[in-house]
């Protein structure tokens, strides 16, 4: 304000040495000096909105390393009508500390797992303008220039760096705006509290808010942690030499999994143990406390890799449409985890069942892909109608080996799929329509049945589901890759009472899965179900857990991360349904 009246003063000054001398008025002097002052301000007013209106409308700026915005335009646009074209960072210093706070926040977007990089603040630093400059397009080019980056950084903050569905994530569309970024930005700039603006737009999820705290810790034990390094020649079992063992103790205590023993030991037993213990669980390795292979591989993976596969989970978060308290229930399965946990609501995992072991797709060979779906039905004694890419590949062929096969699988030979249709006779012709696809193949329901007693629908474009199994003992290996693509469960009758826990007792369910009759349940409230891929995770105990990248997901993340443009909203919104307009003249139209 100071300086304002200081530029003021001089103007005035200015003026009237310049006004010819002549008998006035001393009112009539000041009126002129004021209406001159008036129309210096609204002249450079207007040169501003022109500048900053033509750099919104080029959808280019010279200043930006990816110079195209045209996918941030119509938010910059809104952004400065909101101020009728005035610059919103160059002015008074209550404007300065908005542009210091901005620019701020860009330079720590890696607390949000962000880079800096991508929101040009070496530019924003360098070349800021002096606020008295008379160079209207150096002082509109700036100021868009911050815009444009705080723009960038909060939509990237709130929906994410890549669209979902360019890697094959089939997740939904989002409905409509939640929030409205420029009239966030426009109220904050106003209140100076541009400080707050990422806790305002940030996925509100529980899950997405731990991993950022684990996040800022990984990051912090990344620089201030010794690498830590161990070369595998043998297992070594509890209660064996380690010579490692007190520099492995330190370890495992900065990364929580044990607390400092004072007893300097070189022998692999007590709390070391349990601390393995504790580490393996985290990691997706089964408990056994052994220093075999796998797990001291995962002990040298550097911690700079934990703190990236934070970063492209918290990612793959936001690209999930915002969901509010009072959603009800739903089911997430962890691909990589090998793990499917019940909500009873948003961030409220259930008590009951918090978690469950699963059977997900092959790697490189049936992967479960990634999608969201509504579950609508159960089947209890299901059929297994058999997809025919399975029957070419793996039961023709033992067929004509054999062909007494399907009768040992409990299988016929049938038309159509469904419960009415009736078995086909097994004969060479028979054999030659099925080669053709003109005939199905099913498993009829029983203690062979692939499918197990119950099945979990969804429909889906990839017709994948979620069922029991008759090969239970894969549920005891750490990865478990195995299936066509589908999910299996270890335990389906806990989770037929989750999804009926309104609708059907526990004995009612015990029952169905015990008698030979198949019965489909429809459900009264469809359950969201989501496939989704992250190998770190926040598990119900409040611990970070990491997995392995089995299908390779993270390295195609990271590299369309390093490919990425501003995502346009087109993309990730639902175009609005059209109404066609009827008219109530057409002869088709019964108005009765």
């Amino acid at each position: 304000m100071k300086n304002s009246r200081l530029a003021l003063c001089s103007l005035l000054m200015f003026v009237s040495l310049s006004v010819p001398i002549q008998p006035i008025y001393a009112d009539g002097l000041f009126s002129q000096i004021t209406n001159l002052v008036a129309d210096q301000i609204t002249n450079k007013n207007g040169r501003l909105a022109n500048e900053i209106a033509s750099i919104v409308s080029a959808k280019n700026h010279p200043y930006l390393l990816h110079s195209d915005f045209t996918n941030r335009a119509e938010d910059l646009d809104a952004l400065y009508k909101l101020s009728d074209y005035h610059l919103l960072w160059i002015n008074d210093n209550q404007v300065e500390k908005n542009r210091v706070d901005a620019i701020n926040l860009l330079e720590h977007a890696d607390a949000n797992g962000l880079s800096d990089s991508s929101y040009d603040v070496k530019t924003l630093l360098q070349k800021k303008p002096s606020v008295a400059s008379e160079n209207y397009k150096q002082l509109a080019l700036y100021d868009t220039a911050i815009s444009i980056a705080l723009l960038r950084f909060l939509h990237d903050l709130h929906y994410g760096r890549v669209n979902p569905k360019d890697i094959n994530f089939n997740l939904k569309l989002r409905e409509k705006k939640i929030i409205d970024l420029p009239m966030l930005i426009k109220a904050n700039i106003a209140q100076t509290t541009i400080e707050q603006l990422p806790d305002l737009v940030e996925p509100k999820l529980k899950q997405y808010q731990k991993l950022k705290k684990a996040l800022a810790n990984y990051r912090a034990l990344a620089k201030t942690q010794p690498v830590f390094s161990m070369e595998f020649t043998r297992p070594i079992k509890p209660g064996e030499n380690l010579p490692k063992a007190n520099e492995l103790m330190k370890y495992l205590s900065a990364l929580g999994d044990m607390e400092i023993d004072s007893k300097i030991s070189v022998n692999y037993i007590g709390g070391l143990v349990t601390g393995v213990k504790k580490f393996q669980s985290r990691h997706g390795m089964n408990e056994d406390g052994v220093l075999g292979k796998a797990t001291v591989e995962s002990l040298n993976i550097p911690l700079n890799q934990r703190v990236t596969q934070i970063e492209l989970a918290m990612e793959r978060l936001r690209w999930l449409p915002e969901v509010m308290p009072g959603f009800g229930t739903s089911i997430i399965v962890n691909i990589p985890a090998f793990q499917l946990w019940a909500f009873d609501d948003v961030d409220e995992i259930n008590a009951s069942m918090p978690n469950m072991r699963v059977v997900v797709g092959k790697a490189s060979k049936n992967e479960t892909p990634v999608l969201m779906a509504e579950m609508r039905f159960i089947d209890f004694m299901p059929y297994w109608n058999v997809p025919y890419n399975i029957v070419k590949k793996e039961i023709l062929p033992k067929l004509i080996q054999n062909p007494s096969y399907l009768a040992g699988e409990n299988m016929e030979l049938v038309a159509t799929f469904g419960g009415e249709s009736k078995p086909v006779v097994y004969n060479a012709s028979t054999i030659a329509e099925l080669k053709r696809g003109n005939l199905r193949i099913r498993q009829r329901p029983g203690n062979k049945n692939a499918l197990g007693r119950v099945k979990f629908m969804f429909p889906n474009k990839n017709d994948v589901y979620m069922h029991d199994t008759p090969s239970h003992a894969l549920f005891s290996r750490a990865r478990r890759d195995f299936s066509h693509g589908c999910v299996r469960v270890a335990n389906p009758d806990q989770l037929a009472e989750f999804v009926l826990k309104n609708q059907l007792s526990k004995e009612a369910i015990t029952e169905a899965m015990q008698t030979q009759k198949t019965r489909r349940i429809i459900l009264k409230k469809s359950i969201p179900v989501l496939f989704f891929y992250m190998t770190a995770f926040i598990d119900q105990h409040g611990d970070v857990d990491f997995y392995s990248d089995i299908y390779g997901y993270d390295t195609v993340l990271q590299d369309a991360l390093a490919k990425s443009v501003d995502v346009s909203d087109v993309e990730i919104f639902a175009p609005v349904p059209t109404l066609t307009p009827i008219d109530p003249l057409s002869p088709e139209i019964n108005l009765m």
